[in-house]
């Protein structure tokens, strides 16, 4: 079956259900603004499921009942200062603003149960603000706001892929149109888009083009983010932003494919090369650290750990299921750890005995809190492409721009489709900007296109 048909009149169109799309969603809800939210998948999951599903936010209400001091001035800091000051402030500030009560929101209105995770400091954070649910996963996350949208009634349509905007002479959309599986198109009329959709980590030309450290790394996010949100907006004369920016990952277990938490690093682990040794700090961050591994030989590295910090990753699930799988080796002593590395013996132990605990910073400018005691545990890891941080460009309220600074019309983004937080560098990337991005920017879209709609209505 195939052809075009007219389907009625929806306010407001998301397109994506991740965390951002279905966050917009629950929130026009709560405000009594009718919207459909289309997904090009069969489960709405996305970059959120293969996450960690950890959000930074200050000032909740459950990091205040932890009695841990915190505001959103102070996460906007940490936020410039991981990005050396090149994150655009405007965004900086409206989303440092606005996570705290979209994470409160919630969990008020929808039962979303969140955790504190003050075990340790993710990197450059200066607090314990880092949230997750009781499952510690992006799908246990995913799954909780599927429930959420299930339970108000908000309309989803799986496997929906949009595959135009239709927009009058001024750049107003009027109309979107989405094809299903059967061949069919249809086309949604609107009164605002909010994408919510991808970036372009999954198109191997626009990461060759804007990303060329990472045009030969693993790529660890969803098939999905192909730049079609990118695509839409040039073709409707908007600005674009940071494309240089994403997220990478110095821990992808090979070839297991799974995340190896940075926890592990951030505790007091190590990552080896195939020469048995260190080559950076590795509490600067794990993003940067994706672009270090890739340039070590043959772009892999082990993190090399002990007894304490693996009874320390197992609180972890995705860690669980990669020990489950194999990835995690064990080593009775040093010479059996060189030999699973497939390193000199006598350079990883001048590597490991170089770790002393004297309070002062190692030749990286690290301060290891304690030498690796044997037995030792190892992952073979390797550099990867999580998603992409620049988009489309946008200011506070999540309307995209043009060039000369004016707004198109009715068509927001948000996560994955716009600019980040992140500047316009891999180093920039802050631990859960990505799911900040999405959060915060889906709660202030819904926020602004309620106003508006509001307002044309009166």
């Amino acid at each position: 079956m195939s052809g075009t048909c007219e389907i009625l009149h929806i306010p407001v169109v998301i397109v994506g259900a991740g965390a951002c799309g279905l966050t917009a969603a629950l929130a026009l809800h709560r405000q009594g603004i009718e919207c459909v939210v289309l997904e090009r998948d069969a489960v709405p999951a996305g970059s959120t499921a293969l996450s960690s599903g950890f959000v930074p936010a200050p000032s909740t209400r459950v990091q205040k009942a932890a009695d841990v001091h915190d505001s959103p001035q102070l996460f906007a800091q940490d936020i410039q200062n991981k990005a050396h000051g090149q994150a655009a402030p405007a965004l900086v500030q409206a989303y440092s603003e606005a996570i705290g009560p979209a994470m409160d929101a919630l969990e008020a209105h929808h039962q979303i149960p969140w955790q504190l995770l003050d075990q340790f400091l993710y990197p450059g954070h200066s607090v314990h603000r880092m949230h997750a649910v009781p499952e510690k996963t992006g799908e246990g996350l995913m799954s909780r706001l599927r429930a959420a949208v299930d339970a108000v009634g908000v309309v989803v349509l799986m496997q929906a892929q949009a595959t135009a905007l239709h927009a009058d002479d001024q750049g107003s959309i009027h109309s979107l149109s989405f094809s299903q599986p059967d061949g069919s198109t249809s086309r949604l009329t609107c009164d605002a888009v909010i994408l919510a959709c991808n970036g372009f980590g999954g198109n191997a030309e626009m990461v060759k083009q804007h990303l060329p450290a990472m045009k030969h790394a693993q790529y660890a996010g969803h098939a999905g983010n192909d730049g079609s949100a990118i695509a839409w907006g040039i073709q409707l004369g908007a600005e674009l932003a940071d494309m240089g920016a994403y997220q990478g990952h110095g821990s992808w277990a090979i070839p297991h494919g799974s995340l190896i938490s940075w926890a592990i690093m951030m505790e007091g682990g190590v990552q080896i090369n195939l020469l048995g040794e260190r080559f950076h700090d590795e509490t600067q961050g794990y993003s940067e650290a994706a672009v270090k591994v890739l340039v070590q030989t043959d772009g892999i590295a082990w993190n090399v750990f002990d007894g304490q910090l693996l009874r320390f990753a197992q609180e972890f699930p995705d860690f669980v299921v990669a020990q489950e799988a194999g990835a995690v080796k064990s080593a009775a002593d040093i010479a059996a750890l060189a030999a699973i590395i497939g390193c000199p013996v006598d350079a990883l132990h001048k590597t490991l005995s170089a770790m002393n605990p004297s309070g002062a910073e190692d030749c990286w400018g690290r301060i290891v809190k304690r030498p690796l005691e044997a037995p030792f545990y190892a992952v073979k890891v390797t550099g990867a492409l999580f998603h992409t941080q620049g988009g489309l460009n946008i200011n506070a309220q999540c309307q995209v721009l043009k060039p000369n600074g004016n707004t198109l019309p009715n068509l927001y983004a948000a996560g994955g489709a716009a600019r980040g937080v992140s500047g316009a560098e891999v180093w920039g990337y802050l631990s859960g900007n990505g799911l900040l991005s999405a959060i915060a920017g889906g709660h202030i879209a819904a926020h602004a296109v309620a106003q508006k709609i509001n307002k044309d209505i009166s």
